[in-house]
């Protein structure tokens, strides 16, 4: 029999109860509210199907080989196959990771499966034979973790390149490229064929070719403290670096040296910006032009360091419209490079073919017997033939200006061109680096501070 006291008994526990719950309830959607997908953890890997083997035990059965599936990305292109998304310099893409603890073990695989805006990262080690054709636009290649090394060991692209670009905006960071070879001699590291490419901080070493670009009018290429060396079929035709008739080349930072029998870098672009570099051809370097514009345009070659070996195929250092001039304009501007004569038979620093619209030469230092101009049309000021004395220690490639040289504060500004300053902004720094000036110019010649080379 229900007295009224159990009624009020029962009456306190359920309203008690209601209170607990309530507070639970709210507490867990207060917590629920607090979870975001930034603070949810990335997602596991896919590892397999879970099966229970005949002894009890579970067990996974591996995933299919990445090579042969691969999980769509949704449409708003923002999951990555990792899970994990990217935003970098305005790009929003998928990661991509290759390498031998990745899903994706080979570099051609994820160039079949990238997509616009993707990041590629190759994890360090050496590809072998792992040849690749990018089309792809607003996408960023790069190795992570240790050198990334590109072995052609016989196979290209197309009977081309190890790598061929033929697509939009892409950056390579980080990677490097050796032993392009096919049939017609011209294999290269890297064959540019149209776009947008900047290079960063790779090697391009024992090609027919380092990297060979196409002639596209509207295509561009930055090169950024990178290494061209022993890059040549031997034939006189194929080179560290061979740009062809594009719209702009820039190169900065840069190291260029021991071309076999071809040129350091050859350049048939419109306009030019050869900047703060070093194209030095070394003991035992048999390179020709360690510097060639054949067919003119504009060209700005300031602040870098340019040698020729005793053992040259050519006794020019610097040549400027030796096929034709196609350009508009021709104008060559040389700034404050130091530039370097080790041929027996007295090299030649510049050749200029007339017909050139403009040549302009302010504070190059000169290592060799004979002047700059020999008969050259243009203005030529404070081009000064000088010593190995006048150096820190030329022997070493140490081109910093020594105190008793007496060139302090001989520097003269040089004018203005098409509204850009051509003074010097930076300096070159050994190897493959550059390190910005604090102060106005003082010296001729590439280097302005005594600051040692510290990058090692």
């Amino acid at each position: 029999m229900i007295t009224a006291c159990s009624l009020l008994f029962f009456s306190s526990l359920f309203a008690a109860l209601s209170t607990t719950l309530a507070v639970t309830f709210f507490t867990t959607v207060s917590a629920a509210e607090k979870i975001t997908e930034d603070t949810l953890p990335d997602a596991t890997p896919y590892l397999g199907e879970i099966r229970r083997a005949p002894n009890g035990e579970l067990i996974v059965i591996p995933a299919p080989a990445a090579s042969q599936s691969m999980p769509d990305a949704p449409d708003e292109h923002k999951t990555s196959v990792g899970g994990k998304t990217t935003e970098t310099m305005g790009r929003t893409g998928r990661i991509i990771s290759v390498g031998p603890n990745a899903r994706i073990h080979s570099i051609a695989t994820a160039a079949a499966l990238a997509r616009n805006g993707d990041m590629i990262e190759i994890a360090a080690g050496d590809y072998l034979q792992d040849v690749a054709v990018w089309t792809q636009n607003n996408l960023t290649i790069r190795g992570v973790g240790g050198p990334v090394r590109l072995l052609a060991n016989g196979a290209s692209a197309e009977q081309k390149a190890i790598w061929i670009v033929r697509g939009g905006k892409i950056t390579i960071e980080n990677i490097e490229f050796s032993g392009a070879r096919v049939m017609d001699r011209n294999g290269a590291g890297i064959r540019f064929e149209e776009g947008n490419l900047t290079i960063r901080h790779c090697r391009f070493v024992d090609n027919e070719n380092g990297l060979l670009s196409a002639g596209d009018p509207n295509a561009s290429l930055t090169i950024e403290n990178s290494e061209f060396g022993r890059n040549g079929a031997g034939d006189g035709y194929s080179h560290n670096l061979y740009v062809g008739a594009i719209k702009t080349l820039r190169v900065t930072g840069s190291y260029f040296h021991h071309a076999n029998a071809g040129h350091l870098l050859k350049s048939r672009a419109r306009e030019n910006h050869i900047l703060y570099n070093r194209l030095t051809d070394e003991a035992g370097g048999r390179a020709s032009y360690e510097l060639e514009f054949p067919n003119g345009g504009t060209a700005y070659v300031i602040g870098n360091i340019i040698e020729q070996s005793a053992t040259t195929e050519n006794p020019t250092l610097i040549s400027f419209g030796a096929e034709g001039y196609t350009a508009p304009k021709n104008a060559l501007y040389l700034i404050n490079n130091t530039l370097v004569d080790h041929w027996f038979g007295n090299g030649k620093f510049l050749v200029v073919k007339p017909g050139a619209s403009g040549i302009t030469a302010y504070n190059n230092l000169l290592l060799g017997k004979r002047p700059l101009n020999t008969g050259i049309d243009g203005r030529f000021a404070n081009n000064l033939n000088v010593d190995a004395r006048s150096f820190v220690l030329a022997d070493r490639h140490d081109y910093r200006i020594a105190r008793e040289s007496g060139l302090e504060r001989t520097y003269i500004p040089p004018p203005m061109a098409n509204g850009m300053t051509l003074a010097p902004q930076q300096e070159y720094v050994h190897p493959a680096a550059t390190r910005l000036l604090t102060g106005t110019p003082t010296l001729p010649g590439a280097r302005q501070t005594m600051q040692p080379d510290t990058i090692h």
